[in-house]
């Protein structure tokens, strides 16, 4: 049980997206996601802030990123109960690879350093956009603001 979720293997279903990205990668990543993952992404809330506020490609992801680390936090605490571990894995691995200055295209390389961590945020953010939208709802409903 990670969060009070049971980590089954998941039915991956990345729609009908074509971008580049080895879907098969990122599904073995995204069932190797533990509860500690979460507590590193959640303790580099700054970095990862940073990172999307940055003078880059990932700056229009800004208010997004923030909602997810915003429905991780609220998953953790136990108010919001209605998201699959699927979820909350995929979060989480798109996180840690944005937060690694080293992936597959280098952060410091200058116009397309960040295009990598731009293609796994939307491929990762497509998977789970209902589950956004419940939860962006949830927090209305609740007059919790967004």
């Amino acid at each position: 049980m990670l969060f009070g979720k049971k980590k089954e293997k998941i039915h991956f279903n990345p729609g009908n997206r074509d971008d580049g990205v080895d879907e098969n990668y990122v599904e073995q990543e995204v069932n190797n996601i533990e509860e500690d993952d979460v507590e590193v992404v959640l303790n580099n809330e700054e970095n990862i802030d940073k990172k999307f506020s940055g003078n880059n490609s990932l700056s229009k992801y800004v208010e997004l990123g923030r909602i997810m680390i915003s429905m991780l936090k609220d998953v953790k605490n136990g108010s919001y109960k209605n998201i699959p571990w699927f979820t909350i894995a995929t979060i989480v691995m798109a996180f840690l690879y944005i937060l690694n200055p080293m992936d597959i295209v280098p952060d410091f390389i200058p116009g397309i350093g960040y295009i990598d961590d731009v293609a796994i945020l939307t491929m990762g953010v497509g998977w789970i956009e209902s589950d956004l939208h419940r939860y962006l709802d949830w927090r209305m409903e609740n007059n919790l603001g967004i």
